[in-house]
């Protein structure tokens, strides 16, 4: 766990000697990965199974998941950037989550490395190394030259033993969904992580409300397996749905008692879903004043689909961040998998935009939006969507009349004019335009308003005139100019509102 950019997925690929780095979009990771380490410790090859969560801020849920369902937090600090607000929240999840934790201080090959000085600022957070008289593992480690890994590995196999961690495996397995995604070709596919008992091909499980008859089991290098032992993360095929991303499993000897338990839990889901929904709907005395005040209540219409539930989860919970007091983000149907000519038809009688996060478009899906007149928009960096769902927001609201100056000029002289009189000016700074509003100013106080009627310069009827000019003004409906007078010029101009002015 750690910041974004402080280098988890790069000192992982360091362990495995992989590279899954590099086919992260923007170089940062956006899904929770799980890989496996065999490490030889007192001649005992033992294995360490890493979960790999991401470290920008949208994804916090997925962080705290993670922290959940492991036994050892790795806290991964950059020694050339120090502690960061991501970094603070993973300290958070793991002290929720009631799990030790081994802090990595990685990069310690740039110039600019400061390992002590990481320390220091962690100590603000309580954890204290050890070799300064504290409880808490600190290794120095490089990802890219692969110093100390060694000892990282050591270091996690020693908390392991110390804490005595163990697991049945001897039992019916049980765990949490890591992940989950609809593939076109597979089906639903879920990442397990079995944390007791050994998951086998052929058995039957529920996750969440969903069931699922093991068809086949993958592990992280894309080998077919028949058995995981606990600590393993797979990639199971048979599931009848998508599961939710952190939802528990528990495998059933039963084939007709795993149905009965998923139909019952779905029906309850449903139920529950219909309540919300139904409450979201009422209308009171206060929810209708509350939109008279602000005026109309906009709506942005989504459908969104992405690869993972993860995501998913990890999008919304960032999009109900967004102000939504005048424009309300209404997500129509939010899905893993292809975007598909049923979500065109969708957002076509809807008046939806379709979302996709590092998905694809399914075969004549492209052509459907086209004929349909439908907006397809695609991201694989969260914050790029993020950005522009609140700039389609801001478009909805009606841009806010404000004022913009023009310049000020000085009543130098008052001549009579037929019924009126007429202001000799000159322009301080700015300008003054024909036809533009103004405000005469008599020590600091109004003294009228209205539109600039008449403007001339050497007895002709200018435009404008700029600063450093004379000229006369003349008002219709003001004569009692002084001198001393402030003219004020300006102009209201239309300006479009942010999510944040009100």
């Amino acid at each position: 766990m750690g910041h974004v950019d402080h280098g988890k997925t790069t000192l992982l690929d360091a362990i495995r000697k992989t590279k899954v780095a590099q086919g992260e979009a923007g170089g940062i990771t956006q899904h929770t990965g799980a890989y496996h380490v065999d490490v030889e410790h007192n001649g005992v090859t033992q294995q360490v199974v890493f979960l790999d969560t991401p470290g920008h801020e949208a994804f916090t849920a997925m962080r705290a998941r993670g922290a959940r369902v492991t036994d050892i937090a790795v806290l991964v600090v950059a020694a050339d950037d120090g502690v960061q607000p991501q970094t603070i929240e993973a300290i958070g999840h793991a002290r929720a989550a009631g799990v030790p934790l081994v802090v990595a201080i990685n990069k310690i090959d740039k110039e600019e490395a400061q390992p002590d000085r990481i320390k220091q600022e962690l100590m603000e957070y309580q954890l204290v190394a050890e070799e300064w008289g504290g409880d808490t593992i600190m290794v120095p480690l490089s990802a890219k030259t692969g110093e100390n890994l060694d000892t990282l590995l050591e270091m996690l196999v020693l908390v392991s033993d110390v804490e005595e961690l163990s697991a049945n495996p001897d039992r019916p397995a049980k765990g949490t969904v890591i992940e989950a995604h609809l593939d076109k070709a597979r089906g639903p596919v879920a990442t397990l992580l079995i944390q007791n008992g050994t998951l086998r091909v052929g058995e039957c499980l529920v996750a969440g409300s969903v069931f699922g008859k093991v068809r086949a089991m993958v592990d992280d290098r894309r080998n077919r397996i028949t058995d995981a032992y606990p600590s393993y993360a797979v990639e199971v095929l048979g599931m009848s749905d998508v599961p939710a991303a952190g939802d528990e499993f528990d495998v059933f000897l039963s084939e007709k008692e795993a149905r009965s338990i998923a139909d019952d839990r779905s029906v309850n889901q449903r139920q529950s879903r219909l309540q919300q929904a139904m409450a979201s709907r009422r209308v009171t005395l206060s929810s209708l004043s509350a939109q008279a005040s602000e005026g109309e209540l906009k709506e942005l219409n989504l459908i969104l689909k992405a690869d993972v539930q993860g995501s998913l989860e990890a999008i919304l919970g960032a999009l109900e961040q967004l102000p939504q007091d005048e424009v309300q983000v209404r997500v129509l149907l939010s899905a893993p998998g292809e975007i598909t000519e049923t979500d065109i038809d969708l957002a076509a009688a809807s008046n939806a935009v379709i979302v996709g996060f590092s998905t694809t478009l399914a075969t004549g899906a492209r052509q459907a939006a086209d004929r349909e007149g439908v907006d397809i928009r695609e991201y694989n960096v969260i914050y790029k969507l993020l950005d522009d769902i609140q700039g389609a927001m801001e478009g909805l609201l009606e841009p806010e009349l404000v004022e913009e100056d023009l310049g000020q000029a000085e009543v130098r002289a008052v001549f009579p004019s037929g019924r009126g009189s007429v202001a000799g000016c000159y322009v301080l700074n700015g300008q003054l335009v024909r036809n533009c509003n103004i405000r005469v100013l008599r020590k600091d106080k109004v003294v009228f308003s209205g539109i600039l009627d008449s403007l001339r310069r050497m007895r002709e009827d200018v435009k404008e005139v700029n600063t450093g000019f004379e000229c006369g003004v003349g008002l219709p409906n003001f004569n009692s100019w002084e001198e001393g007078d402030i003219i004020s010029a300006f102009r209201m101009v239309t300006k479009r509102r942010t999510l944040a002015s009100r």
